[in-house]
């Protein structure tokens, strides 16, 4: 299954433009796609995807 961090609970977008995506779970700051970062350092795919919960969107 491939991670989409976008759609995870854990993503989390920085301040720092070097470092400008998070990953709450693993606690790291990465400019790559958190998900991309753990299958290279790792060699498998996230284990801690969480999905966002859904939201009722704007009214």
């Amino acid at each position: 299954m491939k991670v989409n961090c976008f759609k995870c609970q854990y993503f989390k977008v920085t301040w720092d433009p070097q470092t400008p995506r998070a990953c709450a779970a693993y606690g790291f700051k990465t400019k790559q796609i958190p998900s991309v970062v753990v299958k290279q350092s790792s060699g498998t795919d996230c284990l801690k995807f969480m999905p966002k919960a859904e939201s009722g969107g704007m009214q």
